[in-house]
């Protein structure tokens, strides 16, 4: 018998690459539709029902955050592919204290991280001499102010929204470290972290092309999304939860403007909570849209990224009590501050 060896076809980069920016957009203008038909044709769900419409929510909103995260990401990764972190250490090094907070704060915008990479990031920036305040302002501003949060904000809400988190996220950073900065806590960093300093060597310079870098930014995204997406799967659950099901009369009478005591019960809400940017902000989506507080909205997802007690918890392998308690309390209080000053530009007579 003759085998019959069948080769497969492989397109061409760059047009491979085209035809999947023209498959986004047409997946991104049939996600509405997709939904409304899954939940009231294919179904056969009542529309304005409970059911109904937190099935549509949840329908719409996967594809939605998926092709976000897919789509977008992958090219703001692809310009944060020219940022590599040693190329950040260097650039912090030596600035005055004020530039380089507000240089640390900027950067962690570009190159964000979880949780579980705070400590290998601080032992990195203490070791290449960062001073101790700048250091906090990156790592207050990187998991707050990422670029996935933006992202989803900007396409879920619009650009109005995603500015203004950005702005009160890069204040509560640049205050945050300029403060720690200036009460010189460096004595409750632990010994072994202050012994290798200096101990770095020097970063060995790549030259990528445009092909190899789009290619390592989809691998980074793909890999990203992989990793986040069950919480992103969550969020837009417990959204549609909210969104079907929760009256907005709670939601007003907890969250809503007419209460002074909003923005801190959501804030303790918050803090034994674990979750990235992206998890949160189906639930943002939801409390918004049933009359929560934009200024109480914001406070909520800050705590949940900044001050989350698992963070709390991997930093203390390399920082001591008092520092943790400090940088709690700065950040909590930013946050405070962030939401009754929104609310008051929001809803104040």
């Amino acid at each position: 018998m003759t085998s019959i060896t069948v080769r497969r076809v492989r397109l061409p980069f760059w047009p491979a690459a085209s035809l999947a920016v023209v498959g986004w957009l047409i997946a991104w203008f049939a996600a509405a539709p997709f939904a409304a038909w899954f939940a009231y044709d294919l179904l056969g769900l009542e529309q304005s029902s409970h059911l109904g419409d937190a099935v549509a929510f949840f329908a719409f909103d996967v594809p939605k955050v998926l092709l976000l995260l897919l789509g977008i990401v992958t090219v703001v990764t692809l310009i944060r592919g020219f940022f590599p972190p040693e190329q950040v250490r260097t650039t912090l090094v030596g600035r005055g204290e004020f530039a380089g907070t507000v240089g640390a704060a900027g950067l962690g915008i570009v190159t964000p991280f979880c949780s579980c990479s705070a400590v290998p990031l601080f032992i990195g920036f203490v070791e290449a001499g960062v001073p101790l305040g700048v250091t906090f302002a990156f790592l207050i501003s990187s998991p707050m102010v990422n670029e996935i949060a933006l992202v989803l904000l900007w396409g879920l809400f619009g650009p109005g929204v995603a500015l203004v988190y950005m702005a009160a996220g890069l204040t509560v950073a640049i205050l945050g470290g300029l403060l720690i900065g200036k009460l010189h806590m460096e004595r409750y960093v632990e010994d072994y972290v202050w012994a290798l300093q200096g101990t770095g060597g020097a970063a060995i310079e790549i030259k990528l092309t445009w092909e190899e870098r789009v290619r390592d930014a989809w691998t980074y995204t793909r890999d990203l999304v992989r990793r986040i997406f069950p919480y992103v799967l969550v969020g837009i659950g417990i959204g549609a939860f909210i969104h079907g099901f929760v009256p907005t009369e709670l939601v007003v009478a907890i969250g809503g403007p007419g209460n002074p005591l909003a923005v801190p019960l959501v804030v303790l809400i918050a803090l034994p909570l674990y979750s990235n940017a992206a998890g949160t902000i189906p639930i943002v989506q939801a409390l918004l849209g049933k009359g929560m507080a934009l200024g109480t909205t914001l406070a909520f997802m800050m705590a949940i990224t900044a001050i989350s007690l698992p963070e709390f918890i991997i930093l203390k392998k390399v920082i001591k009590t008092p520092l943790i308690a400090t940088f709690a309390t700065i950040v909590t209080i930013g946050i405070l501050f962030v939401g009754y000053l929104f609310n008051f530009l929001m809803y104040a007579p």
